[in-house]
């Protein structure tokens, strides 16, 4: 039931969609050069991130990205979905999950599936989402991640 992406739902048809798929995001690359500008970032530098001469040696082959980059990439898949009319901030609430399942190597193409778990009212004028999603890989069989992923929206 993916819906195109940007779609503006009233509150109701949103939290209609619960245990239904909102939609999958656009394949991101992630190239080296992301690696390393989120290396500089975090201070992070790894050689299986950063050192492709070292990194193959090592189990993966080459080098591969951080898991909390790839995590990091559901802030900007999460735009490419379906929200709800009328929200005047939404913010980042947490995970009650998350699983690093498989390596992404530098050069893979990445995109998530976000299936709508939960539509919580906290108070008036405020809601809680819990998003399952899944970050594939492109040509693999297993995911990248998988989390649960809380949002709050204020309207």
């Amino acid at each position: 039931m993916a819906l195109p992406a940007g779609s503006l739902l009233s509150r109701d048809a949103f939290a209609a969609l619960v245990g239904h798929e909102i939609g999958v995001s656009d394949w991101f690359t992630i190239d080296q050069s992301r690696i390393d500008t989120f290396a500089d970032c975090t201070e992070d530098w790894q050689d299986i991130h950063v050192d492709p001469v070292a990194a193959r040696d090592s189990p993966f082959g080459g080098t591969i990205a951080h898991g909390f980059l790839t995590l990091s990439m559901l802030s900007a898949m999460v735009y490419q979905m379906p929200s709800i009319a009328g929200v005047r901030m939404g913010v980042n609430y947490g995970f009650d999950r998350v699983r690093f399942v498989s390596p992404v190597r530098a050069g893979a193409r990445v995109r998530a599936r976000f299936v709508l778990s939960k539509f919580d009212e906290i108070r008036p004028g405020e809601v809680q989402t819990t998003m399952a999603v899944t970050v594939e890989v492109e040509g693999q069989d297993r995911p990248a991640l998988v989390a649960d992923w809380l949002g709050r929206r204020y309207f």
